[in-house]
């Protein structure tokens, strides 16, 4: 079967996919449920449980499988909002406190009783799009990804290779977290217009520019669908491009990398 599940962990939803790995699309909308609150590790896990639960009947309702028991097999693929080393949890910002030193991989093994592999995010995002999608021209470049939700992720591939766990949406700007003031959520909650949103963004891009110095800037999360109304009022050197597969490429990224046996190694061809 050439599907892999991938769960994407966010501060306000949850996306589950079955993704076709050939396309490196949905094999058919993802399902998605609220975020817990609060985003405890057993109500968060409890949430996944159910949001897989429904992925199978909606599989077999689509006719992709005819029983919900052909999915058994797959590993998962969790993306997670924050730095997961050798399983354990040690920075989830926007989830509760509750999550540092917990142990993801086996919370998730034993709810599912399936094998799970755990990346960040954002890192999910951007092997997603070096794989599949944007950023496939600059697999010999520095690419920098950034996702704009509920805070904002990074991630940054050098000829291709991921540099993992970056969380440049904490750097200082204004002295305080760049992702109070510039990430997609702080626009609604202030009911900021995209003008008003693309200076603090110019600001937040204009400081990466300077740190980083990348080849282009791959901007993803839900609002990249939206990329038309913010993209072209900032003024960079770099080019500054929507991710091809919105935002799916958490969802896609964690699904490759489970069929890719926990490997965070961007598809060359």
């Amino acid at each position: 079967m050439d599907y892999g599940i991938g769960i994407d962990i966010g501060g306000t939803g949850i996306k589950v996919g079955l993704v076709d790995l050939a396309t490196a699309r949905p094999a058919f909308k993802r399902v998605r449920v609220l975020t817990p609150k609060p985003a405890t590790p057993e109500a968060v896990v409890a949430a996944l449980v159910e949001a897989l639960g429904m992925l199978e009947e909606k599989a077999v309702a689509k006719g992709v499988v005819a029983e919900a028991g052909e999915l058994e097999g797959l590993a998962l693929g969790v993306a997670f909002p924050g730095v997961v080393k050798e399983g354990i949890v040690s920075f989830a910002p926007n989830l509760d406190p509750s999550w540092i030193g917990e142990h993801l991989i086996e919370a998730v093994e034993s709810a599912t009783g399936r094998s799970c592999h755990v990346i960040n995010d954002a890192d999910a995002a951007g092997l997603a799009e070096m794989s599949f999608g944007a950023g496939r021209g600059y697999r010999k470049k520095v690419a920098v990804m950034t996702t704009l939700g509920t805070g904002i992720g990074t991630a940054v591939f050098v000829n291709a290779h991921l540099l993992p766990f970056t969380e440049l949406g904490h750097i200082e700007m204004n002295g305080a977290d760049a992702e109070t003031q510039a990430a997609e959520s702080v626009k609604v909650r202030e009911g900021l217009s995209y003008e008003e949103w693309a200076t603090r963004l110019q600001q937040y891009y204009s400081m990466l520019e300077r740190l980083l110095n990348p080849d282009v800037f791959i901007v993803g999360g839900g609002v990249s669908k939206s990329h038309e109304q913010f993209l072209p009022l900032l003024d960079l050197t770099a080019p500054i491009i929507p991710a091809e597969l919105f935002n799916d490429a958490g969802m896609v990224g964690a699904a490759y990398l489970a069929a890719n046996g926990g490997k965070a190694k961007v598809k060359k061809n």
